[in-house]
């Protein structure tokens, strides 16, 4: 049940993100600012299918997973500025989608692996048609881990 409307649960994630296990990448919003920002988590456990290849020796979770998770963080924050009619204009249906279209500056400083926490804060930067722009970074313990500058476009239905 949704006790906090700035605070998105796993069950409302699934209805929102069309991704599933595995590549569902994020248990948790722990607050956003439609149209500003958001702050989401992704619980890294031992389970993870990719821990398997690698670097089994000392798992690792891999960065372009790291970035997948910063993406879906990023369409979440759009998905609710979409929701609130600030990019879409009420054109948000249920076969609506938000797609990752670009990735620049990528930096990775930090090894994430299991029983760590990413916390992703994601910022809205600007805004041309259905194109938005973002930063968003994943810390662990308040340790930069990896941040990027993302693009993501969405797709009405």
């Amino acid at each position: 049940m949704q006790t906090d409307p700035k605070i998105i649960d796993i069950e409302l994630i699934k209805r929102i993100l069309p991704h599933r296990y595995p590549f569902l990448m994020i248990d948790r919003v722990l607050d956003y600012q439609a149209g500003h920002s958001l702050r989401a988590i992704k619980n890294i456990t031992v389970n993870e299918p990719f821990f398997q290849g690698h670097f089994p020796h000392k798992p690792v979770m891999p960065g372009v997973l790291i970035i997948e998770a910063l993406a879906q963080a990023a369409a979440l924050l759009g998905i609710q500025d979409l929701e609130d009619g600030r990019f879409g204009n009420g054109r948000l249906g249920k076969d609506s989608v938000v797609y990752l279209v670009g990735v620049d500056k990528a930096r990775f400083r930090k090894p994430a692996g299991p029983g760590d926490q990413l916390v992703i804060n994601v910022k809205f930067l600007a805004q041309r048609r259905n194109i938005c722009k973002y930063q968003a970074a994943a810390a662990v313990d308040s340790r930069p881990v990896a941040s990027a500058e993302l693009m993501t476009a969405a797709v009405f239905d």
